[in-house]
């Protein structure tokens, strides 16, 4: 296998709403807010019209991205046996994603993830995790990893307690780990936790502008550039109009973002450039293929709803 996604679980439920309905639920726009109480995480979706749903988490959308490029890839993720679990292990079967989980019925439900695209094509995550939040390493299979090329994580799942322990026993099984950083706020509630992760357990890190500013404590892109320079990693930093930067081995190479696009919506875009650059790294493309390949993708992605080509 060529790569193996690690993440959250959850099936998207996409709807469009006004500017209003953000500031009304108290939601910051762009980001993404943890629900802990399933109550008011139903709460908001009473009056909302439901445009599309579909098995999501940002690097599962990056698994189903390369199996659509032809890559052969596979999933861990934690569902219960719910109406919501079948449907997202259908999800990712039906898009040629082996699906290394057995699920059974789980005290909580499968998570959910309700994304809020507002008229500016900007989307606002909420997200109740349910049971995929409860990962834990009994269910890591150590010779799945094992047997694949490159093992790629998300920010997202990083919590204190059995997910840590899953995500630990995961890059100790690893040839080669790949993670994003996922969320600015995610960021900022573990800055710590990935600033050592990127340091010294990661091969490839992605990341926004946002993000790496945030990891470094900084406000100056140079300083990013600086800090990847220095890691002797391989770096991929998105910037949006602004472009995409990879740093590897001292070396900083840049590719345009594409022009005159019909945004309609941004879910994905950064999940879809990690699929079309981790396509370029495992089938030996220059970095600047690789770049050109993630581009390729996040513009598409952009272009229609939901997080799926």
């Amino acid at each position: 296998m060529k790569i193996l996604g690690i993440g959250n679980a959850i099936v998207d439920v996409i709807c469009k709403v006004k500017d209003s309905f953000i500031v009304e639920n108290n939601l910051t726009k762009s980001t993404m807010k943890l629900f802990f109480d399933e109550n008011e995480f139903k709460q908001l979706l009473i009056d909302l019209k439901i445009e599309k749903t579909v098995s999501g988490g940002s690097v599962a959308n990056s698994i189903v991205g390369l199996s659509q490029l032809g890559d052969k890839v596979g999933f861990i993720g934690k569902v219960s046996n719910d109406e919501f679990g079948e449907k997202y292990e259908e999800g990712l079967k039906n898009e040629n994603v082996e699906y290394f989980y057995s699920k059974k019925k789980e005290e909580l439900p499968t998570g959910t993830c309700l994304i809020l695209i507002t008229p500016d094509s900007e989307r606002t995550m909420c997200t109740f995790l349910g049971t995929a939040g409860k990962i834990n390493e009994n269910d890591i299979d150590a010779k799945i990893v094992k047997n694949s090329e490159i093992t790629f994580l998300e920010g997202y799942l990083w919590d204190e307690g059995d997910p840590k322990n899953a995500f630990n026993k995961a890059i100790i099984n690893s040839n080669k780990v790949a993670m994003s950083l996922s969320d600015l706020f995610c960021v900022e509630r573990h800055k710590e936790n990935f600033l050592e992760l990127v340091k010294n357990k990661l091969d490839i890190v992605f990341a926004n502008e946002q993000e790496i500013l945030s990891l470094i404590n900084s406000s100056s892109f140079d300083d990013a550039i600086s800090f990847s320079k220095n890691l002797n990693k391989n770096i991929v930093i998105t910037r949006g109009e602004k472009g995409a930067f990879a740093i590897k081995e001292n070396q900083v190479y840049e590719h345009p973002a594409e022009r005159n696009l019909k945004i309609t919506d941004l879910t994905g875009a950064g999940d879809l450039f990690a699929a079309g650059y981790l396509h370029g790294v495992i089938n030996n493309m220059s970095i600047n293929e690789s770049l050109a390949k993630g581009t390729e993708l996040s513009s598409k992605i952009i272009q229609k709803i939901g997080a799926r080509i």
